[in-house]
């Protein structure tokens, strides 16, 4: 097992545990909160990522594929359960999960078809399974008003599969001048994103003066990229080219 496989199931480990154990804060108004996945309650939340995970250890008892398209399955399954036993089911399924992924029984080298339609090797899933969970509880905790796990494991992956794909966004979406440059910013953390004379964007070094420079918080920035905020409500400081920028956050969005 290489170190970046091993390190994103123990991201995926970090942030389920994380997610579990602030199950266990919750009380019944928590439960129904609304999140800022349209329709789903904090108790949907739970209940997606217990579906998708019982799914790949293959324990779905329906025999149907987790896909982009019916994603509200499980999360229909769930809901008529009380919210101890979706969280006690959880429980189990990362154990064993987590334990199938570390012993071997899953050949991480092999090349599958994830739910989001990309194919890559399992080890490389895994890390898109810790970002979808690590999202899905920051959900929660702004839902309940129980802010946490901002840093670790979980949210490290996630920043390098967001980070990851600036390119797509700046080249494909925003559509800059062959030569103008994108630096986006959070604490800790800068990306750069040069267009290139074919019209494709690439990570580069950071130029003295970018075309456009956006600075956000950290959590500004996840938001944005899993949808969860409009970039006109975003608090973003807008540094040089407006109407690049504008096309930029509203690209930013990269999860179904």
């Amino acid at each position: 097992m290489s170190d970046e496989w091993r390190a994103n199931i123990d991201a995926l480990e970090q942030t389920a545990h994380s997610m579990i154990a602030l199950g266990g804060e919750l009380d019944a108004a928590d439960w129904a909160r609304p999140t800022e996945c349209p329709g789903w309650s904090v108790q949907d939340q739970y209940a997606h990522i217990l579906g998708i995970e019982r799914w790949l250890l293959g324990e779905a008892p329906d025999g149907e594929p987790r896909t982009v398209a019916n994603t509200a399955l499980d999360v229909e399954a769930f809901r008529s359960w009380p919210p101890d036993k979706v969280v006690g089911e959880l429980r189990g399924v990362i154990e064993r999960r987590v334990a199938s992924l570390r012993s071997g029984a899953v050949d991480l080298a092999q090349v599958v078809t994830t739910p989001f339609g990309r194919d890559m090797p399992y080890g490389d899933f895994m890390a898109h399974r810790a970002f979808d969970v690590w999202m899905h509880e920051q959900d929660v905790r702004r839902a309940t008003g129980r802010p946490g796990n901002l840093d670790g494991p979980a949210a490290e992956v996630s920043a390098r599969i967001l980070g990851g794909l600036l390119p797509l966004i700046v080249g494909k979406r925003a559509r800059p001048e062959p030569g103008q440059s994108v630096v986006v910013e959070t604490p800790g953390r800068c990306w750069c994103v040069e267009m290139g004379a074919d019209r494709r964007g690439r990570l580069a070094e950071e130029p003295r003066e970018p075309t456009v420079r956006l600075r956000m918080g950290w959590e500004t920035f996840f938001r944005l990229g899993g949808g969860r905020v409009d970039p006109a409500d975003a608090e973003v400081q807008i540094t040089g080219d407006g109407d690049l920028a504008g096309r930029v956050l509203a690209g930013m969005a990269v999860t179904p």
